[in-house]
């Protein structure tokens, strides 16, 4: 069986005294995928960056997967923790859910990363933990609160998404949308599509992504937690 990084020394025993850390190697590699996007991140741009062989690299990594759980860990530590919960599971898993989202907007290449629900690292740890622990007042099964995480942080993940797209897509062309989607409802030929627009704050479907996602947020988090939370 694999071996993960986090079960394994800093570095191996074998050659030279260590010249990096495992968090240098993070930051580095985070640097590059910030730069120019995951699919720059290899082991011989992360050497070359570092001013080393790529086989050097080897005395602290496996491989590539190990670098990117090393990425992923570093910025997870991005998010603050520190914060205290208010006791409401609801909005306090929101407030988490918003600082997250920060994260996953620093770093478009989250998005990127292949999708493992148990990529977790110290860091990784402490944020599930966190999210848990926000949750102590539902009266909801261990693996249920593990679901609701997950529910969560695929939320996050899809609305960082979704505001990156609406960014790069241009203010005229969001407008244009609108415009279209509104006047073809109120053609009549989509009535449920009218009444829902109708019921839109504002009427307007392209509204403040901060203020759609803490309401999407909150209605989901209500209706997973709403029948486990004391009254």
């Amino acid at each position: 069986m694999e071996r993960l990084i986090w079960t394994r020394p800093e570095r191996g025993n074998r050659g030279p005294a260590a010249g990096h850390s495992r968090a240098e190697l993070a930051a580095v590699a985070v640097t590059l995928a910030d730069r120019s996007g995951l699919a720059a991140v290899s082991m011989r741009q992360v050497a070359a960056e570092l001013g080393t062989g790529p086989s050097s690299l080897y005395r602290y990594l496996g491989g590539r997967n190990d670098l990117l759980d090393l990425m992923a860990d570093a910025v997870a530590g991005e998010i603050d923790l520190g914060l205290p919960l208010g006791g409401d599971p609801v909005e306090d898993l929101l407030a988490l859910a918003v600082r997250a989202k920060a994260v996953h907007l620093r770093h478009p290449w989250l998005a990127e990363l292949p999708p493992e629900p148990l990529r977790l690292g110290p860091h990784g740890l402490a944020y599930l933990e966190f999210a848990l622990r926000a949750m102590a007042p539902a009266r909801l099964p261990g693996p249920a609160r593990l679901e609701v995480v997950a529910v969560v942080d695929a939320l996050v993940a899809q609305f960082a998404r979704a505001q990156r797209q609406q960014g790069a897509a241009g203010a005229d062309r969001r407008a244009a949308q609108a415009a279209y989607l509104g006047e073809t409802a109120a053609a009549g030929a989509y009535p449920h599509l009218a009444a829902a627009l109708a019921g839109a704050p504002g009427g307007d479907p392209a509204e403040d992504p901060e203020a759609l996602f803490g309401r999407t947020v909150r209605r989901v988090l209500g209706a997973l937690l709403g029948a486990g939370t004391p009254d």
